[in-house]
């Protein structure tokens, strides 16, 4: 049995240009209030199935890296990712956008894949009693950072001010 922790945010800004920023990890700690970001391994440089990284996380004073698995790299759709702890299931993720006239809707979920040792172990680890609890606020937040950032980048790109250099 699993958990799961589903939280939607609609962000005005294209699909493609928020899923290139979901999909970089090295970039996730910039929207993440519990990662601090990861790094491809493996030879891996960039989203693809079965491209491997390390991730980084913090919780107060706790720190603690995991591996994740790219499980789906469908561009401006969705990306999705395994997360393990040596050899122990720990979770899923997985963002997909919807397009719409005014930019895209992106659906976060969390899947805990956690077994009862996992689950026991998880407190003194990361410092959190109750994951799917902690994982909603953060997911909110991530979104909510997430929108922010793509929505100011578009607004830079597509500013329309007409200024040029050159005349």
């Amino acid at each position: 049995m699993s958990d799961d922790v589903i939280v939607r945010r609609h962000i005005d800004a294209p699909a493609a240009q928020v899923w290139s920023m979901i999909s970089d990890i090295t970039r996730m700690g910039e929207w993440s209030p519990e990662s601090t970001g990861g790094r491809w391994t493996k030879g891996a440089r960039g989203p693809a199935v079965g491209a491997k990284f390390s991730g980084t996380n913090h919780n107060g004073k706790k720190k603690w890296s995991t591996t994740g698995t790219v499980v789906a790299a469908d561009p401006g759709e969705r990306f999705a990712f395994v997360v393990d702890v040596g050899p122990i299931g720990i979770s899923r993720w997985s963002f997909d956008l919807d397009s719409d006239a005014s930019g895209c809707t992106v659906t976060e979920t969390w899947t805990d894949r956690r077994g009862r040792l996992a689950r026991a172990i998880g407190k003194p680890a990361s410092g959190v009693a109750d994951r799917t609890a902690h994982n909603r606020q953060g997911m909110e937040q991530t979104l909510e950072r997430l929108a922010a950032a793509a929505e100011a980048a578009d607004k830079g790109a597509g500013n329309g001010s007409g200024d040029s250099a050159a005349d």
